[in-house]
């Protein structure tokens, strides 16, 4: 057996494999598609990778658009603790449509050692050419993708042109015939609607419309609160006074809404009975300017809120809401975080955080986590950790951090376990590791073969004892060989490298700023946020704390407590004021 064989079968010896398996629509479903994909995978897996010990993700009724499906993540999860050698799927497709998403998820599948293997276009990425051949095929596949949703969106353009509607959820204080294809005023919502527009006249708060709404028991069509953005939602529609307004967002990104420029969107006047006046709406529009909700707009869609989606509320358990703060006189623009139930009612009394406050208690703390870690050892007692944690003016009014998170912070680390936890991450070259250390490996062999082939030449040439030509060509033919299929392995491991050239760049750049970041917090003293914020990019920041934190519990502006990643949640006591 060849060396590169035995390599592989050392690397493969148990092998197992994720089979996933999605539709789209109901009526794919109704056909069976899925167990259709589901056998004839299995039997691939069994047959022709010779794996019988697999597990079958299912997705049925999901969209390719994007990777937000249950059994995806859930596959993916369990793939990362590499539990499975493989990944098969019936086409490339039923992961994503989407080229970014699925070069993502490609390049963690390399990152994990993983084959991805695609059943119906016969090939798998355990050799070059397959992997050249799934890019190319991917590149196709987004073009076609992407022809198609254009001439879908010419058709809807054209509709709406025309005074057509396009479907979707009927506007509040509206109903819809289908027969008919018309809309009419909804009597008791349209009250609700002008009550709406008649408050922000006086009151000129979207937030205090909210509240009074909800002050007075009013409630939505689904029976929820009045949120400040469901009333600025029907404050600055133009359906509400006659307008049918179309292609406006752009959903390339759907994970955050875009308006498109003016000039492409499409303006139906007089499409439908309207509930306020056109004059009424544009002076309702000149008050929503001023107050800068629409002015801005794109600096504000480029704010990065660090500590968004991490924050909950102390007194009623709500998440707090990120909006920006007042502009600083050096120009600084915190954020500030609101308890979302507060903005709505004034049941809960929470006060808000900022940046100001916020920022350099967080990354002081996580600066003193970082150094405590790495210089943690045998004799380090709890108290000494402590002190550690809590060093530095902006945690200088913390008393102490209570005992069990403190016990289980202090048992984590002297454990041993995940202790690199906060260490700088190391920068790899553009190949994976598992690549580098293989190519080395090849490389060492491949200089012993050549030192075993000079001295079976010598030997033959002008040893003692006379070899035979026969003996001597056998042997040279074996090495040859061995020689040839370890030159085919390292040009295989360098096309790959070649093509992966993107992807490695892209989580070259993302350990490169995680490197960064955790160097400055461990180089500085004290972090002074705002100089800290305004140097580096706060998207390192934001991805730093995601990948780190699961919670940030907030009280009357205080930080009570951090809920980390691995489980381990820290209490914070603070002094009583003299």
């Amino acid at each position: 057996m060849g060396y590169v064989v035995k390599k592989a079968a050392q690397r493969f010896e148990e092998k197992k494999a994720a089979i996933y398996v999605r539709v789209s629509t109901q009526y794919q479903v109704d056909r069976a598609s899925l167990p259709v994909q589901r056998e004839e995978l299995i039997n691939y897996a069994k047959y022709a990778l010779g794996i019988s010990d697999y597990v079958i993700f299912e997705d049925a009724g999901y969209s390719a658009k994007n990777t937000d499906r249950p059994d995806y993540q859930q596959m993916m999860a369990r793939m990362r603790t590499g539990e499975f050698s493989h990944l098969l799927v019936w086409k490339i497709d039923r992961i994503s449509r989407n080229l970014l998403d699925f070069s993502v998820m490609y390049a963690e599948l390399k990152e994990l050692g993983v084959v991805f293997v695609s059943k119906n276009e016969q090939f798998d990425t355990s050799s070059a050419m397959g992997e050249a051949m799934l890019k190319i095929i991917l590149i196709f596949a987004e073009l076609e993708r992407k022809t198609t949703s254009e001439r879908v969106s010419a058709v809807f353009v054209s509709r709406a042109n025309d005074g057509i509607w396009n479907g979707g959820k009927v506007p509040y204080g509206y109903s819809y015939d289908k027969e008919s294809k018309t809309f009419s005023i909804a009597e008791d919502e349209a009250k609700i609607v002008r009550l709406i527009y008649s408050l922000y006249e006086s009151e000129k708060s979207i937030v205090r419309v909210a509240r009074i709404m909800n002050e007075r028991g009013l409630k939505s069509r689904a029976g929820n609160d009045w949120s400040p953005t469901t009333v600025h939602t029907i404050l600055s529609s133009p359906f509400y006074s006659g307008t049918y307004r179309y292609n406006y967002r752009d959903e390339s990104n759907t994970k955050r809404f875009r308006e498109k420029g003016k000039d492409e969107w499409v303006l139906v006047e007089n499409h439908h009975p309207a509930i306020v006046s056109p004059e009424r709406q544009a002076a309702v529009g000149v008050i929503l300017e001023s107050k800068h909700y629409n002015k801005n707009a794109t600096y504000q869609r480029k704010n990065v809120h660090v500590f968004a989606g991490l924050l909950t509320c102390g007194c009623c358990g709500s998440t707090m809401a990120a909006t920006t703060d007042k502009v600083r006189a050096d120009g600084w623009r915190p954020s500030m975080y609101i308890c979302s139930r507060r903005r709505k009612s004034e049941d809960c009394t929470n006060k808000y955080v900022s940046d100001v406050t916020l920022g350099p208690f967080v990354l002081n703390f996580f600066a003193n986590l970082i150094k405590a870690s790495n210089s943690f050892g045998r004799t380090t007692s709890i108290e000494t950790l402590e002190k550690k944690l809590l060093r530095g003016e902006a945690l200088s009014h913390v008393d102490h951090i209570e005992r069990p998170g403190l016990e289980e912070l202090y048992n984590h680390l002297r454990s041993g376990f995940d202790e690199k936890r906060f260490e700088p991450p190391t920068i790899a070259a553009t190949e994976t590791s598992a690549d580098l250390s293989e190519r080395d490996l090849l490389l060492s062999e491949k200089r012993r073969l050549e030192r075993a082939l000079n001295r079976l030449k010598t030997i033959y040439l002008y040893g003692d004892d006379e070899m035979a030509s026969k003996d001597f060509n056998i042997e040279r033919e074996r090495i040859t060989k061995a020689l040839s299929e370890v030159d085919s392995r390292i040009n295989e491991l360098d096309i790959a490298n070649a093509f992966d050239l993107s992807l490695s760049d892209e989580a070259f750049m993302q350990k490169a700023s995680q490197f960064i970041l955790t160097q400055q917090l461990l180089d500085k003293r004290y972090v002074n946020y705002e100089r800290f914020i305004r140097k580096i990019d706060p998207k390192i920041v934001k991805d730093f704390l995601n990948e780190t934190v699961s919670n940030f519990c907030i009280k009357d502006g205080l930080t009570t407590s951090i809920l980390l990643k691995n489980g381990i949640e820290l209490r914070f006591s603070y002094k009583t004021a003299e």
